[in-house]
């Protein structure tokens, strides 16, 4: 796969209009898909407490049309917000219905709903409400899982990202999830992370297929729907009520009965695809036994209730606040959202004069980024600290407490000094918002200074080889590669994690120089 920092490799299709060659390869290209991944993306609702669903702004629809053609493969992203929706619902539902076409998805019913609302209150489309045949990525991992280490994951919920990480061996980032996806136009970046997140479903699909499915595992007493392929349309005809069945058959379903009578009617096959290809836009040829066994096996469906398409209010119980209360709680938020005053490690203050930071949950990325960058950068103490134990940590540290969540901003014993609200939301630009805000000086010398694992120093003088092995013994394993290099080892003075200057290094050493603006 490729890195999401670029436009991947695969072929790319942004729909915007029904009129468009994209979208005409969009329809050319389910009419022969049998494998489809599905995602989509909307601007996040920033209040807990709303009375709709988000408004689905992009689809990702990512096809294979081959079982034992990976390569082959092109992904479609369908601009939702420019598209008439009445135009291309009934081609959707068609797809998410097809009993020929496998689709794919990662813990999609959250998606599917909004896809739903989005339709019925913006398209007066209604009937999106059921996926079939399904698989989820989580699945499809817990059965890797399985074949690799000989027993059943333990329930628990891991994110596309780490999956991606353990089968393809592909850091999937996750920076633009919570972009504005209603914003046009789309930045290269967001197409890349679109597309990219639609293709590893694929990406994992295949491995699967490829470890688990046909090294024996697929069914081995599962009977597959089969047709008499050796008997003429008269005999069939002949047969007591087959004359009923043929009329109830669809014309999807019609072509098992034209591949047995192919011999004497050449012409046949062709007419029902060309038949086929005019009443609908999606794949109506029957899976090949491969794929048919999958999912007869491993195929879920998700189907919605109509419970499921209620907006979700808060179960909390309580007097409400006045109109008052909480225009004064407004005015408090805005008050101390941005930064005022000395920040606790300044000299009159009694500090020691070095920057200081607690970052919490929700900026954990950002404390890497400026341990990176050599700034003292902690996490919290415990994993799911509250409010009280954050500020706590803060004020005896003398950190400033660095986080996204507005609520932390209503608590009446906070100082302006003592918390900042980082604004931005991918790492790099938050970063730079903290070194301007802060008037942070950065030079060469101190980026890679501190250990990105716990925020340690690093011990003064450099390790040789010698010393780094005996340091790492039991510990932590060192390439063999490196030892012809004559490098130089760090290790840290609280975790004890060692550090060389390879190529990792620097190329994190130039990504800082480049984010951080130093050569200019």
């Amino acid at each position: 796969m490729d890195p999401p920092n670029g436009r991947p490799s695969f072929e790319i299709h942004i729909v915007s209009s029904v009129d468009s060659p994209d979208f005409s390869q969009l329809t050319r290209t389910l009419t022969r898909s049998k494998l489809i991944a599905l995602d989509a993306e909307w601007k996040p609702l920033r209040s807990p407490n709303h009375s709709s669903f988000p408004r689905v702004s992009l689809l990702q629809i990512a096809c294979q049309f081959h079982l034992d053609q990976p390569n082959d493969s092109v992904v479609f992203l369908l601009d939702l917000l420019s598209l008439p929706l009445s135009s291309v619902g009934d081609l959707l539902r068609d797809v998410f219905v097809s009993p020929h076409v496998l689709k794919l998805g990662f813990r999609f019913k959250q998606d599917l709903v909004n896809l739903s609302t989005t339709f019925c209150s913006y398209g007066g489309v209604s009937g999106l409400d059921r996926i079939e045949p399904f698989m989820d990525i989580t699945s499809i991992y817990n059965h890797l899982h399985h074949k690799q280490y000989g027993r059943k994951m333990h329930k628990q919920a891991k994110s596309l990202a780490a999956i991606c990480s353990e089968v393809l061996e592909f850091s999937l980032s996750k920076e633009l999830q919570c972009s504005d996806w209603s914003y046009r136009p789309l930045t290269e970046e967001q197409i890349a992370y679109a597309a990219m997140d639609a293709h590893c479903l694929l990406e994992i699909f295949n491995i699967f297929n490829s470890k688990v499915l046909q090294e024996g595992d697929v069914l081995r007493n599962v009977s597959v729907p089969s047709i008499e392929m050796n008997l003429g349309l008269k005999v069939i005809l002949e047969k007591q009520d087959s004359h009923e069945k043929i009329l109830r058959t669809k014309i999807s379903e019609a072509s098992y009965i034209i591949r047995a009578t192919a011999s004497d009617f050449p012409q046949s096959t062709a007419t029902v695809r060309a038949h086929c290809s005019a009443s609908s836009s999606i794949n109506c040829m029957p899976m090949d036994e491969g794929l048919l066994k999958i999912v007869k096996r491993y195929g879920e469906k998700i189907i919605l209730k109509e419970s499921d398409k209620m907006p979700r209010t808060s179960k909390r119980k309580g007097k409400r606040s006045s109109t008052m209360k909480v225009v004064c709680s407004e005015k408090k938020i805005l008050g101390v959202e941005d930064w005022q005053g000395q920040p606790p490690w300044d000299l009159s203050l009694g500090g020691d004069g070095c920057p200081k930071f607690l970052c919490d949950v929700m900026v954990e990325g950002l404390a890497k980024h400026l341990r990176c960058i050599g700034i003292d950068a902690a996490v919290p103490f415990s994993k799911k600290p509250d409010s009280r134990e954050l500020i706590d940590q803060a004020c005896k540290e003398k950190r400033v407490l660095l986080t996204r969540d507005a609520k932390l901003l209503r608590h009446e014993y906070l100082l302006c000094n003592q918390i900042y609200r980082v604004k931005s939301l991918l790492k790099n630009e938050q970063l730079l918002e903290v070194i301007e805000t802060f008037n942070l000086k950065i030079s060469e010398d101190q980026l890679m200074s501190r250990c990105t694992k716990c925020n340690g120093r690093f011990i003064q003088k450099p390790l040789t080889t010698e010393e780094a092995v005996l340091a790492a013994k039991g510990f932590q394993r060192i390439p063999d590669c490196l030892f012809d290099k004559n490098l130089e080892f760090w290790q840290c003075m609280d975790c004890h994690q060692l550090y060389w200057e390879g190529t990792q290094y620097h190329n994190a050493v130039q990504k800082f120089i480049d984010v951080c603006k130093l050569n200019e």
